[in-house]
Formats: structure tokens, sequence, C-alpha cells
């Protein structure tokens, strides 16, 4: 029985990596299709999400049915009662994501994205998928170092999205308030985005430590030799 416990523990961990997955993906396409107004590709992001609430929801009904059945201690109920939230992060990514495709599909067969910001969205876009493919590494080996870096390489997604303020906010902008609105919502998308990849990163290191990532950053580094 114990195995049987643990194979089903093991099996809501392997469901968390294939959300990681998918919503990787997600943005990563719905990134190609706002950029080349991809109304197909967008389509088939928003169509995608439902795998993903289909995943969250298999993955609450077996966490609570262990709870239920085991009624787990310690190591186990935190690995239980952490594996919930992770899956609602990963299921709002996957919303985010969603929201991109539908901006797509709402100016299709316009341009969402005017030329000149077509680079720091590509770039947004793909660090917001190295971040999710990270936070599944992260899920995979349990590796607390690397989940902490997760928060060091958000930071250059908040300076993406300072840069895309900056340009809205220049005098020279000539693209309508319209465009504006929409480029505000996609700085918005990925910068939660990435906030979600790094609270996963963050809940592995509860779920490995007990300790909360923030406390373990801020504790003062041993004195060597002491």
């Amino acid at each position: 029985m114990r195995d049987a416990y643990h194979e089903e523990l093991d099996s809501i961990g392997e469901g968390l990596v294939e959300m990681a997955r998918l919503v990787g993906s997600a943005i990563g396409r719905a990134t190609t299709a706002i950029l080349d107004s991809d109304l197909k590709l967008a389509e088939s992001v928003i169509a995608a999400d439902e795998k993903v609430d289909e995943l969250q929801h298999e993955l609450e009904a077996r966490a609570i049915a262990l709870l239920a059945r085991q009624q787990p201690v310690a190591t186990d109920l935190r690995i239980v009662v952490t594996s919930l939230r992770m899956s609602a992060d990963l299921e709002r990514s996957g919303d985010l994501a969603q929201h991109v495709g539908k901006l797509t599909r709402l100016r299709y067969p316009n341009r969402a994205v005017p030329h000149d910001l077509h680079a720091t969205i590509l770039e947004m876009g793909q660090l917001a998928q190295r971040l999710m493919a990270k936070a599944a590494e992260v899920i995979i080996t349990k590796d607390v170092d690397l989940a902490l870096q997760l928060e060091n390489d958000d930071d250059e997604m908040d300076l993406l999205h300072r840069a895309l303020f900056q340009h809205l906010m220049d005098d020279r902008w000539k693209h309508g308030i319209e465009t504006a609105v929409d480029v505000t919502l996609l700085g918005r998308y990925y910068e939660r985005f990435a906030d979600h990849a790094v609270s996963v990163a963050k809940r592995v290191v509860y779920l490995v430590t007990g300790e909360h990532a923030d406390e373990i950053q801020a504790a003062p580094a041993p004195v060597e030799g002491a």
C-alpha cells in the first residue's frame, strides 16, 4: 500500500512537469502568433489551454483523494499541499498564454505589436519560455540552488517590462491608444507569466527544505572557519 501511495505522489509530480512543459510551449507559440498575426496558431494556443485545465483538475482530484485516504503528515503533507499550489500557478500561466492568443485573434488580420517593439516582445516571450523550462527542471530535480536562481533571472523580465513602458511613454509614440493598451496588456501577461514560474520554483524550495525561499536568501552566509 505504501508503494502505491508513493507512486501516486510521484504521479502528481509528473503531472506538474507536464503542465509546466505545456504552458512553456504555449507562451512560445503565442508569442509567434502575436508577432506574425498567425490566427491558426493563436487558435491552437487558445484551444490547448483546455488540456492544462484538465490536468490541473486531475491533479487536484488525486491530491485531495490522497489527503482523505492517507492523511499524510510532515514531508508528505508538504508535498501534497505545495503541489496543489504549484498547479494553480501553472494553470494561471496557461491562461496568460491564452490571453496572448486571444489578443492575436482580436486584432487579426492587423498586428497588435508595432514593428519597432517586435524585438522586445520576442525577447519577453523567449525569456518567459526559458523561465518555465527552468521551473520544470526544478520540479524534476528538486535543485534548490537552481530554484533560487530563477528570481535573479526574473529581474531580466522586469527590465524588459520597464523598457516597454518607457517606449509607451515616449513623446514620439505614434501608434495610437488602442495599440498602447494592447502592448501594455502584453507586457503585463509576460511579466505575470514569469512571476508564476518563479513562484513554482519557490514552492519547490519550500517542499525540499521546509523553509521559504525568501528566508533562505535573506540568511547571512556562513563565516568561513566558524
